[in-house]
């Protein structure tokens, strides 16, 4: 099998499974965002053309995720209390970002039912602010978390002096971490930015940045993804 073949073949194997397919659309959304914002006065009528096929990628990954609640109760039931954690902090950590997940997914609907005008929603501005800071709230505890848990497998790889003792896959494993924190970084400037002006920088980024930040951040979960299922095999 050529590489373009067993590429494509990946490829379909990655499309195949909702995280994956997710990832792809994601950039799909933001490199046609990040295309917008630069031709916002270059060129505006070829702006909005990528602004609404942005939009509505948007639009069809919001979709998608009305059902996440569920599988995400699954997870948080069979996580309890964090006790196969390797710290408190960590299952300090754990816990709290599946509270805050658990509240984050039905703010979401409500403010998907309200965009779509399927029930009234009062205040649909404020529901959509407290979306925004449930966002936030989640990226910075899932950064907080990789961190703590990069630096506890670091301190476990400081112990052993011999690199050359250390299975190649768990290095690889552990520097793959790394990209995890730049990934969930880009996402945490990102979420920021939809927070109400005059809280950090909510509201500051233009649409190229967004757009740039976005593609970067899927960009990255897309290598990453290749990369460890290269090296399950």
């Amino acid at each position: 099998m050529s590489s373009t073949s067993k590429f494509v073949s990946e490829f379909c194997d990655i499309i195949d499974s909702y995280g994956g397919r997710d990832k792809v659309m994601k950039a799909l959304c933001y490199s046609a965002k990040l295309v917008a914002g630069y031709h916002a006065k270059r060129n505006p009528d070829l702006a909005k053309r990528y602004a609404t096929a942005s939009s509505k990628i948007s639009g069809a990954r919001a979709t998608l995720r009305l059902i996440d609640d569920i599988p995400m109760i699954q997870y948080a039931l069979e996580y309890g209390l964090g006790e196969n954690e390797p710290d408190r902090v960590m299952a300090v950590l754990g816990v709290t970002a599946n509270i805050v997940d658990l509240l984050y997914y039905p703010i979401e609907k409500v403010c998907w039912l309200a965009e779509h005008k399927i029930v009234d929603v009062k205040n649909a501005d404020r529901w959509d602010n407290v979306n925004s800071i449930f966002w936030v709230l989640s990226v910075y505890l899932n950064l907080m978390r990789t961190m703590r848990n990069f630096s506890l497998n670091q301190e476990k790889l400081s112990c052993n002096p011999k690199l050359s003792d250390i299975d190649a896959t768990v290095l690889a494993k552990h520097r793959l971490e790394l990209v995890s924190i730049a990934r969930i970084s880009l996402d945490f400037v990102h979420a920021v930015s939809t927070l109400p002006g005059g809280y950090l920088w909510g509201g500051k980024l233009t649409t190229f940045q967004v757009g740039a930040i976005g593609t970067l951040s899927a960009g990255l979960g897309i290598y990453q993804i290749f990369a460890k299922r290269r090296l399950n095999k």
